[in-house]
Parts: C-alpha cells; structure tokens; sequence
C-alpha cells in the first residue's frame, strides 16, 4: 500500500453502455445501425459481425478509450461484493451499466492494499461511465490516495465532498495537503469544526495529520501539543489508540527527550497485538542508545 503519511513520515477504504474491447457493429439495444439486427448478414452475404480489421491495420485505444476499458476484471467479482450502501447509490443508473461500474468498484476494494495502482484504474473506469455520482468520486479519490497520487485523491475528494456535503474525507485531504507540501492547508482542515463531531478512530486520523504538519513545518513543540490533547492514556486497544502512542513516542525522539521517548514506545507495544508498529524494536534501539550514553 502507499506510504502513509499521516504522523510521522514512515508510519504504520459510473452513464453509456459497456465498450470494453473493441466496438462491434452493433449500437443500443443489440441492434446494428442499419437496423437489420444483431448478426445481420451484410452485403454480398458476409456477416458482419464475423469481420474483423487485419493485425496491421489494429489502431490503438486512445487514452481515453483505455481509462474506459480499466483493466480486466478479476474472475468472480460481480459487485454484490459492494457494501448496501455503496449499491444503493447506483440504482440510478441502467441495470448493465450499474452492474459494470459495480464490478469495478469491488475489484477496486479488493485490490487498493495489495495492488493500489490497479485498484485506481478501475475507479477510473467507474468514474468514466458515471462521473457524477459522489461515492465513485469519493471511491476514486480513496484509490487515488492508496497509490500516492495525491494531488488527483485531493481533486476528488472535493468533488465528493461539493456533491454530497460529508466531511468524513477531511482527514484524507488533510494529508493530502501534508503530502504536496502544504502543511499549513493540513493544519487548518484539522481545525475544521466538523472535526468535534467525529469519531474516536476519525479524530485520531486528523490529529494525526496535524501533528505530521507541525512537525513539517519544524513545531516540534506543537507537534507534541497537538498529540497531547489526544487521548493517549484510553484503555482502548484498537489501532488508532497505537497508532498515537507511536506517533507521540517518536515525536518525543526528535525533540530529544528519549527516556520519556522509551516509555511511550513501550506503552505503545504493551497494546499493539497485531503489531502494526516497530515500537519494540524502537524501544530496544533506544534503550541502548540510553545505556551507552
């Protein structure tokens, strides 16, 4: 998956019928232009759809054609992969295409962490048969910024968010600002008063981010600051709890205060079970470190 940007650099979610591969002579409804039908034998008796142009004469999908076609679909994903929600969103649209955008969007689910690249040429092709939906925006905004494209995540996203209203991308385009070299854009998205009204894991993301922006921006005192603020000592466990203790801990090094530095770094691994940081390997570093002063 792309680099994570948010905290500390380093740390550890379509209108048209379908035109994938070449056109045939048939038009809307399997009808051929001249009206004779699918398959209709041309003149002299040939059928039409049996003709095909010789190799040397092939011409090349335009880029628009390719993004389009995206890329071939995986076997076995129809789109009721998607989640109800998401499905819900498409019922406007005629039933093939529907189907069709559908099935590039869970592929695209499927593929954002292992292959994100592939993952966003299929929410391209969503978004070439149906742009003006906001969850295909917002699904290629999402790939986009698995990929590292993030100046395309960012222009999504805020389409997503014009059509829709929802904030839930604030977190996301903050860091997209962060990652173009933009921290003070970041910094003032995460006082956004939209902010207060998030979730616990939601909060954590921007919190986050602002913190990354500070320390781009060489605050390491507001940095920790805006790490303190956070609920740093929740008995929860879950990921955005570690993710916190990790990013406060390491917050601490560069600031030079590295026994207080090891103690976060421990905390942070006493509940990260699934081991989404290095903080043991970190706290074993430091305490060498310590020892050899």
């Amino acid at each position: 998956m792309a680099e994570d940007r948010r905290g500390p650099r380093g740390q550890g979610k379509p209108a048209g019928s379908d035109r994938r591969g070449a056109r045939t002579d048939t038009g809307r409804g399997g009808q051929s232009r001249s009206g004779t039908g699918r398959g209709a034998p041309a003149a002299g008796g040939q059928r039409r759809d049996a003709w095909k142009r010789p190799a040397d004469k092939q011409v090349e999908r335009t880029v628009d054609q390719a993004v389009y076609d995206g890329p071939e679909l995986p076997p076995g994903v129809t789109g009721a992969e998607l989640d109800r929600a998401v499905g819900a969103q498409l019922k406007g649209l005629p039933e093939k295409l529907a189907a069709r955008v559908a099935r590039h969007l869970a592929a695209a689910g499927m593929l954002v962490d292992e292959d994100p690249e592939t993952a966003y040429r299929h929410t391209l092709a969503a978004k070439a048969r149906a742009p003006r939906l906001a969850v295909i925006r917002e699904a290629v905004g999402e790939a986009a910024y698995a990929a590292g494209h993030y100046a395309e995540a960012l222009a999504e996203l805020r389409a997503a968010k014009r059509m829709n209203g929802a904030t839930a991308y604030l977190p996301i385009m903050a860091d997209c600002h962060r990652a173009l070299g933009n921290p003070e854009q970041a910094i003032k998205l995460a006082k956004s008063p939209s902010v207060a009204n998030f979730a616990s894991p939601a909060k954590a993301e921007m919190t986050l981010v602002e913190a990354g922006a500070r320390r781009d921006q060489g605050q390491l005192d507001a940095a920790l600051r805006t790490l303190e603020l956070a609920p740093l000592a929740s008995k929860s466990r879950e990921s955005w709890v570690v993710r916190l203790r990790y990013a406060y801990a390491d917050t601490l090094v560069a600031a030079g205060r590295e026994k207080d530095a090891l103690a976060w770094f421990h905390r942070t691994h006493a509940i990260d079970a699934d081991e989404i940081t290095d903080a043991a390997a970190r706290a074993d570093d430091l305490e060498r470190r310590i020892d050899d002063l």
